[in-house]
């Protein structure tokens, strides 16, 4: 068996690099390239020495000096941001870092930006930009509700829109709401949590009190959109799969005049009864090549 044969390369960066975010503190930055990579890196000032194996010394390479494009180019780097570029880079060894990390999202008020951690994730964006209804579909915790309230509120700061409405199905596991105690706000709470969560990580808890009790946002269960025609809002239907078919028909059909829709969720978690058919499973093949639809 042919064993790997042990490079050293030698790197330049741009003598007007920063290196304490390129390199973290205390070298925290290289630990964690040298540990997922299989690499030794020696910074000696602007230079960096990387040994190991050809492919795997190329691989740093290519993470070191795109990490350092995006120093330069001012964007905060920090150990997520490492992390993020390693799972890129391992999808996509071309994948350009600087384009993906700059497509990032603005809040005003917000210190640090909101930008995409993977190729996909970046498409995602792009697509709600370009199209009034998205569908975003994967497994849990890949940013789907996130982003997809942060661009919402993006859109009211900007006044693109002048509200944000935000639900999901209320009945999982099979709780209905007439049978729960309290009134709507305690009966409702515990199933959009994931949604205040996201808000409260942009605002904080006196702004997302003070928009909801203005309207400008809504945080209700999805049974609440019967009836109503939402213009000029920025709606999202979280844990989409567990809308039963006519459910999604009716959703649907809410969006407005001067309207976003984004919906969300994952065909693997399905928590409806056996009866009942997901009408985000269904609604893919029906509206799938549609114009603007994403």
């Amino acid at each position: 068996m042919k064993e790997a044969t042990t490079v050293t390369r030698r790197i330049a960066l741009a003598p007007d690099v920063d290196l304490l975010p390129l390199l973290g503190r205390n070298d925290d930055h290289l630990r964690t390239l040298e540990a997922e990579l299989d690499v030794q890196i020696v910074a000696r000032g602007h230079e960096m020495v990387v040994k190991g194996d050809g492919g795997q010394v190329a691989k740093a390479e290519r993470m070191l000096v795109q990490l350092a494009e995006l120093v330069r180019a001012g964007t905060a780097v920090h150990g997520a941001e490492v992390r993020a570029a390693l799972r890129i880079l391992a999808d996509d060894d071309q994948a350009d870092l600087k384009s993906i990390f700059s497509d990032a999202i603005v809040i005003p008020g917000r210190k640090k930006l909101i930008a995409p951690k993977s190729v996909n994730q970046r498409r995602y964006l792009e697509s709600v930009r370009k199209n009034d209804l998205v569908f975003a579909i994967g497994p849990a915790g890949t940013g789907k509700s996130y982003l997809g309230v942060a661009m919402a509120v993006s859109a009211l700061l900007r006044r693109s829109v002048t509200r944000i409405v935000l639900t999901r199905p209320a009945v999982e596991a099979g709780e209905r709401l007439g049978f729960l105690p309290g009134d709507l706000y305690e009966k409702v709470h515990p199933y959009l949590r994931p949604l205040y969560d996201a808000l409260y990580d942009m605002f904080d808890s006196e702004k997302v009190q003070g928009l909801t009790e203005k309207g400008a946002i809504e945080i209700a269960p999805l049974a609440y959109m019967r009836g109503r025609t939402l213009n000029d809002a920025f709606i999202i239907l979280d844990e989409a799969q567990n809308a039963t078919t006519e459910q999604m028909k009716m959703f649907l059909t809410r969006l407005g005049f001067n309207s976003k829709m984004v919906v969300t969720g994952d065909i693997t978690q399905v928590d409806l009864p056996s009866s009942k058919s997901s009408g985000l499973i269904e609604i893919q093949s029906i509206l799938k090549g549609v114009p603007g639809i994403g």
